[in-house]
C-alpha cells in the first residue's frame, strides 16, 4: 500500500561534486543546502548578499558579482543609529558606516573573483512579490523594517522574470563557460500573502525556471524542493511551529533527496569518509590524555592525510596540525 505520493523527477542535466566550488544565492532554503554543503567540506560560498528573496534582487546581485564596483557611503542609508544596504541582508547592517561597507565590499570582491570560476551557481527563489523604494523604483533586496508606506508592493510576472534572466545567464556563461545552474523554488510558504497570493506567487517563479529550463537546457537544471514540501511532506508533522517553515525533519528529508538526485557514487563515498572525520573531530573524549583516545586520533589523522591525497583541499594543513597538537 502506497501511504506517500512521491515527486518524480529527470536525471539531472549534471551533478555536484568536490571537484567544483559552488556558488549559493537566495532564500532562506539556499542557506540549508548551504550548511549542508559546508559541513560535507564541499568549496561554498553562501549568499555573499546575504538572504535573498525574489529574482530581481538576486538578479542584480549576480550582475554586481560580474562587474564588482566597490559600494560607497552614499549607497547606505542610516535608519536608529543603523547603517544599512537596500542590496543586502541584515546580516551586513552595524552602528559603524565605515564596518558596514568593509563587509559589503569584502564580500563583493572575493565573491566576485570567485564567479569566474565557481563550478555550480545554486539560486533558491522565495517569492515573485518584490518591494520598490518610492523615492527611487529600486527593488530592495530589504526593507530593514523601514514603514510599508515608502515602498510600492507588486508581483513580478514571469515574463519579466524570465526577460530579466534569459539575459543574465549569457553573461553570467560568458564569464564562466563551464558554469552550470541549478535552480529551485523554496518550500517556505509566504503565508502573510494569503493562500492564493502565495500559489500565484510560486507559480509565477515556477513558470519562469521552465521557461529558463527550455531556452538552456544543458546548463541548468530544476531541482522540486517546493514540490517534495507540498506533495510528500503534506503531513503538518513535517511543519515547524509556526506550521509554515519546514521541521528540521523536513529539511534532512529534502537534504537527503537532493543528495540523492546530485551526488553520484563517487561522490557519496567521499561523503562517507568525510562525515566519518568530522564525527571523529567533534568527538569530546572522556579522558583526552589515554593511550585509547591518542590512538583514536592517530586514526583520524590517518583519515584525513588518506583523503587529502587525493583532495588537498578537503583538509588544509592546519586542520592535520590542530588534530597532532591534542596528540602531544
Amino acid at each position: 500500500m502506497d501511504l506517500q505520493t512521491l515527486v518524480t523527477f529527470q536525471r539531472p542535466s549534471f551533478f555536484l561534486s568536490y571537484e567544483e566550488e559552488h556558488l549559493l544565492l537566495g532564500s532562506c532554503f539556499v542557506e540549508n543546502i548551504g550548511r549542508e554543503l559546508e559541513a560535507l567540506r564541499f568549496r561554498t560560498d553562501l549568499n555573499p548578499f546575504g538572504v535573498l528573496y525574489n529574482p530581481a534582487s538576486i538578479a542584480a546581485a549576480l550582475r554586481r558579482l560580474l562587474h564588482p564596483v566597490p559600494y560607497k557611503a552614499s549607497d547606505l542609508f542610516q535608519r536608529d543609529g543603523i547603517y544599512h544596504s537596500f542590496d543586502h541582508h541584515s546580516r551586513f547592517s552595524s552602528p559603524s558606516g565605515e564596518d558596514c561597507l568593509q563587509m559589503i565590499n569584502g564580500r563583493l570582491r572575493t565573491s566576485g573573483e570567485g564567479l569566474y570560476h565557481v563550478g555550480r551557481l545554486i539560486i533558491t527563489f522565495g517569492t515573485a512579490y518584490v518591494y520598490r523604494l518610492k523615492s527611487t523604483g529600486q527593488v530592495v533586496a530589504n526593507c530593514h523594517k523601514l514603514p510599508e508606506q515608502s515602498f510600492l508592493r507588486t508581483r513580478l510576472t514571469a515574463e519579466e522574470v524570465t526577460d530579466e534572466w534569459k539575459d543574465l545567464l549569457p553573461a553570467l556563461w560568458k564569464a564562466n563557460p563551464s558554469l552550470k545552474i541549478l535552480f529551485t523554488v523554496s518550500p517556505i510558504r509566504h503565508w502573510k500573502d494569503g493562500a492564493h497570493a502565495n500559489q500565484l506567487s510560486k507559480s509565477t517563479l515556477l513558470m519562469a525556471i521552465e521557461e529558463l529550463r527550455n531556452l538552456f537546457p544543458e546548463r541548468t537544471d530544476y531541482f522540486p524542493a517546493y514540490e517534495i514540501m507540498m506533495d510528500e511532506l503534506r503531513d503538518y508533522r513535517f511543519y515547524a511551529d509556526d506550521m509554515i517553515h519546514p521541521s528540521s525533519l523536513a529539511v534532512k528529508y529534502i537534504w537527503e533527496r537532493f543528495g540523492d538526485h546530485y551526488f553520484t557514487e563517487e561522490t557519496r563515498t567521499v561523503i562517507k569518509e568525510v562525515e566519518e572525520i568530522e564525527r571523529a573531530l567533534s568527538h569530546k573524549p572522556f579522558n583526552p590524555g589515554s593511550p585509547a583516545h591518542k590512538r583514536f586520533l592517530m586514526q583520524t589523522l590517518l583519515k584525513m592525510e588518506r583523503i587529502r591525497e587525493k583532495r588537498p583541499y578537503l583538509y588544509s594543513g592546519n586542520d592535520i596540525d590542530s588534530v597532532r597538537s591534542k596528540m602531544d
